[in-house]
């Protein structure tokens, strides 16, 4: 079994509806986000997948959130903007271009992350 994986980052500014503290009003972050993929046999050329591809489509997936604001998106006017629900929009956007896709995370600043993935 292989795992790739590929990051970038994106700035945008969001608020948690509902949380009772700082978050709760209009900030920013700079996330990162890293995209894995998991295969079982690598290609005739010994590739699991192309580096490239993943990240066109991690790049395609996060220029949509790039300095937004995250809850005037539609996705985020039905889910918190939470770093959770970023991650789970992320995901979603990837495995409809890349089914290998086995999960997502998306780190709000250099401490905290959350990751999604489908059981």
């Amino acid at each position: 079994m292989f795992e790739l994986s590929v990051e970038t980052t994106f700035s945008a500014a969001h608020q948690v509806k509902g949380y009772s503290g700082d978050c709760a009003g209009v900030h920013g972050h700079t996330y990162r986000v890293k995209a894995r993929v998991k295969v079982r046999k690598l290609d005739k050329i010994g590739m699991a997948m192309d580096f490239r591809n993943l990240r066109t489509e991690l790049d395609k997936a996060v220029t949509m959130l790039d300095h937004t604001h995250l809850n005037a998106l539609p996705f985020f006017k039905k889910h918190n903007a939470t770093a959770e629900w970023i991650a789970v929009f992320i995901y979603k956007r990837l495995k409809k271009k890349i089914k290998k896709i086995v999960s997502v995370t998306v780190w709000e600043g250099s401490e905290n992350a959350a990751t999604y993935y489908e059981a």
